[in-house]
């Protein structure tokens, strides 16, 4: 973690620039004050294997912050989630297009992923 000084652009001693690692994957975190905001044209993207673990990363992220469509949510700090279980991308990309279709259509009524919801899609 770097601070400002002195000449810096941020208030003395406030966090300028911090690394940090989330499950193996490192990141580079820069505070450029109040005149760079979070849009969702940046998110985290979430991928789960069950229904228990798109609910609870749902339940955890959104607390505080604002729930979306699609598996999309901003946590209390403003930044973009997307919470996606992996059968949903196999889905989509399935090359029977009447079953992606279904999916899709499926999908875009739902604001938290619902698996089984999409299964039912995906079988007709």
């Amino acid at each position: 973690m770097t601070r400002y000084g002195d000449a810096g652009p941020g208030p003395k001693g406030s966090v300028m620039s911090a690394t940090f690692e989330l499950e193996g994957q490192e990141f580079h975190a820069l505070n450029g004050g109040p005149h760079f905001k979070f849009t969702p044209a940046i998110s985290f993207f979430v991928k789960c294997t069950t229904q228990d673990e798109v609910d609870m990363y749902w339940e955890k992220l959104s607390a505080g912050g604002e729930k979306s469509q699609c598996g999309w949510l901003q946590d209390k700090f403003g930044l973009s989630w997307q919470i996606i279980p992996t059968v949903l991308g196999e889905m989509l990309g399935d090359k029977d297009a009447a079953k992606a279709a279904r999916v899709m259509t499926a999908m875009l009524k739902m604001t938290k992923i619902d698996i089984k919801a999409l299964q039912l899609a995906y079988a007709g």
